[in-house]
């Protein structure tokens, strides 16, 4: 195992104990709003800080970037990409769905390692760019499944921002009709995790952030998946759409998002 990942998983193993032991004893002065309808706790805070820790203190001239506001910036040009809790609202709320994601990019911006940990299951996911994924171990693939009649879809749901919502609509009518069913976690890296492992056979989001996404990328891509942005584009890390999937099924999603949010792309393209 080498010193990055092994960091990694010790910072997410020590993240999850600490989540684990507020988990449904939350009281109301430990929720604070972030924004409209998004919510930071006083445990997604205290997990922020050590992961941060010891990420720092093992490669100090990394850079760190981490959703709940602590950012570094170091001279290796290696970059952390942190996400203490995916899955606050579930959290807060007593369901038992949320994980913790931590990466590291490259000087070129290429992953090189990613892990996501769901300590109410004591699932442990790695990858290593070019060596394969992993649960608790164990190396994942993704589905083999390609008959649409047997098809389980991820997705997130628009939560706060609604300008894209009809086309968000009109592609999950598609997607309903030409699946067995359609999962809406609250984490989307557990999505990104449980479409590397085969669980679900894609994964699909519009509005998401690199802390969000960037560990399950890497695990999806190591367990022989594909993954881009809604426009086909390989390099996500400077995008907010995800869509993620095994050959058959990534085609299928990347052919309905382009052409059910094919305004929403081009505006972002001039943008």
């Amino acid at each position: 195992m080498n010193r990055e990942l092994e960091t990694a998983i010790s910072a997410a193993k020590k993240a999850g104990n600490i989540a684990l032991q507020s988990f449904g004893a939350l009281n109301q002065t430990s929720i604070q709003p972030k924004e409209y309808k998004d919510f930071v706790t006083d445990v997604d805070k205290t997990c922020e800080t050590s992961i941060a820790s010891a990420i720092s203190g093992a490669f100090p001239h990394d850079s760190m970037l981490c959703e709940e506001g602590y950012v570094t910036s170091g001279s290796s040009g290696r970059k952390w990409i942190v996400d203490p809790l995916d899955g606050t609202l579930n959290f807060i709320h007593s369901f038992p769905v949320f994980s913790i994601s931590i990466s590291l990019s490259g000087p070129d911006g290429d992953l090189l390692v990613g892990v996501v940990y769901q300590p109410v299951l004591d699932e442990l996911f790695t990858a290593v760019k070019g060596k394969g994924a992993f649960l608790n171990g164990n190396a994942i693939h993704v589905s083999r499944r390609s008959d649409p009649e047997h098809l389980l879809i991820a997705t997130g749901l628009p939560f706060k921002e609604y300008h894209y919502l009809d086309a968000y609509v009109s592609m999950l009518e598609e997607v309903i009709h030409g699946s067995a069913g359609i999962r809406r976690a609250g984490s989307a890296a557990i999505d990104l995790a449980y479409t590397a492992c085969g669980r679900f056979d894609a994964f699909w989001e519009y509005k998401l952030f690199p802390w969000d996404y960037s560990a399950g990328v890497l695990l999806v891509r190591e367990a022989g998946g594909i993954v881009t942005g809604f426009s086909g584009e390989r390099a996500v890390d400077n995008h907010h759409s995800i869509l993620a999937g095994t050959p058959a099924t990534h085609s299928r999603l990347l052919e309905m998002a382009q052409r059910h949010f094919r305004e929403h792309l081009q505006v972002n393209r001039e943008s």
